[in-house]
């Protein structure tokens, strides 16, 4: 039996595994390991697990993980989305649709301090529905409008979906991050259209507001961002300008955040070990996936399946943008089975010498791969944010999934602007100080 086909019966196994409800990480391991100690033996296999593991939970590098989940825990804590939808309202309340759009702005505000788009979605869900149901919105509109929303925290930075991208792809954290940020608020600014193409084809859908908001009010209502501002600048400016590492950069971001919540006296021994006892949940998960990954990479280059993938599809008569079309394809399909962070473990390794092979830029290709894991947290029957919205607001998840689909297309109507525009997701990172 060669390689290859020991390949194709461990990449069999591990969907085998994860229908039998296996978690990902255990699941990328144990495929990994006996594809191992299959081709080579169990004396190779077993320092590669033990090194596999022991590498990802003691490396520096990884820090950045456990720094940025807990940004977002200390940002929760302070009540900083609060105050991020407060201002938004008071701005944007007035347009059609003006608390749905009030929404999209409150999500992309919080993800650029959490970076995780489960915790967005949770966070303003709590805040931005009670709102929406007491103004008599459409309830298709107003959870689909916080589930898309949500989805922003994987793509706007500090996004953790570049910095498990750039852990499995050995490309510049920095870069990634800093390259999410035009799309980022690109995509923002697709949800918004989307929701006032909805409002004019379906006035009811979201009443009209009557509240006149003076110039006053509104310019008082930003002192509830300020925090958000600094904080933002402090990461993303200083891993922009070459002052910090990501890494250094999550950790003035953590401190700075935690001073607020200090200063704001809404600090407490139960929070704070709450906030911690949540970022080594998600820290733990993450870093259990990426060494399963480590050790199902090492098993996929074995079989030499990635590198024979690559030649032929460049073998192929037909244009790299074509196979670009197929792979994103694939994502699509992917998402309505896999979590964002699966999806990326396990195809980076066998897609990405294609990408390389194909000529594109792997920095881009973070950006496309982010936007597509994205679409899958809002696809059915899996969509992660669709679930944390039902639990949120006590909402079927059909009506969820049917609201979120409309901005769905929004999503993909910014992989092909991304596509054909690539400066759209490099212009920043190649400006960056070295």
């Amino acid at each position: 039996m060669d390689s290859t086909m020991i390949g194709m019966i461990g990449i069999s196994g591990l969907f085998m595994l994860l229908l039998a409800g296996v978690p990902i990480g255990f699941a990328l391991a144990v495929t990994g390991f006996c594809g191992i100690s299959f081709l080579t033996s169990p004396s190779v296999a077993v320092p590669t697990l033990v090194r596999s593991f022991y590498s990802t939970f003691t490396s520096y590098s990884f820090t950045v993980i456990p720094l940025f989940v807990l940004m977002g825990e200390l940002a929760s804590i302070c009540g900083m989305s609060q105050g991020i939808y407060y201002a938004a309202d008071k701005w944007l309340r007035r347009l059609p649709g003006g608390l749905g759009i009030a929404t999209i702005g409150a999500c992309a505000g919080f993800a650029a301090i959490s970076g995780s788009s489960v915790a967005t979605a949770a966070t303003l869900g709590r805040v931005a529905l009670p709102e929406m149901r007491r103004y008599n919105y459409d309830e298709y509109l107003a959870t689909g409008s916080v589930a898309a929303g949500g989805t922003l925290g994987f793509l706007i930075p500090p996004s953790i979906g570049f910095v498990v991208y750039g852990i499995l792809t050995e490309q510049s954290i920095g870069k990634l991050l800093i390259s999410g940020f035009l799309p980022g608020f690109l995509l923002a600014a697709a949800y918004v259209v989307i929701i006032l193409i909805w409002v004019m084809i379906n006035p009811q859908a979201a009443p009209a507001s009557n509240e006149r908001v003076g110039f006053r009010e509104k310019f008082l209502a930003l002192r509830n961002v300020w925090e958000l501002i600094i904080a933002f600048a402090l990461v993303m400016g200083g891993i922009y300008f070459g002052f910090f590492t990501p890494t250094e950069a999550g950790a003035v971001g953590a401190f700075f955040l935690f001073c607020i919540t200090v200063l704001k006296r809404k600090l407490s021994w139960k929070n704070l070990l709450a906030a911690l006892e949540a970022t080594t949940k998600v820290s733990v998960m993450i870093f259990i996936i990426l060494a399963g990954a480590y050790i199902f990479t090492y098993f996929m280059a074995l079989t030499l399946i990635p590198m024979k993938l690559a030649a032929w599809l460049g073998g192929l008569a037909m244009s790299p943008h074509l196979i670009l079309v197929i792979m994103v394809t694939g994502y699509l399909i992917l998402g309505c089975f896999l979590d964002a962070t699966s999806m990326m473990v396990m195809t980076l390794p066998v897609i990405l010498p294609t990408i390389l092979k194909l000529g594109f830029d792997p920095i881009w290709f973070g950006v496309i791969s982010v936007l597509m894991m994205e679409a899958g947290l809002i696809t059915p029957p899996l969509g992660l944010n669709i679930f944390v919205i039902a639990g949120v607001a006590d909402v079927p998840m059909e009506i969820i999934f049917r609201g979120a689909f409309p901005f769905l297309l929004a999503i993909l109507a910014v992989v092909i602007l991304v596509t054909v525009f690539p400066q759209i997701a490099l212009f920043l990172p190649g400006m960056m100080m070295k």
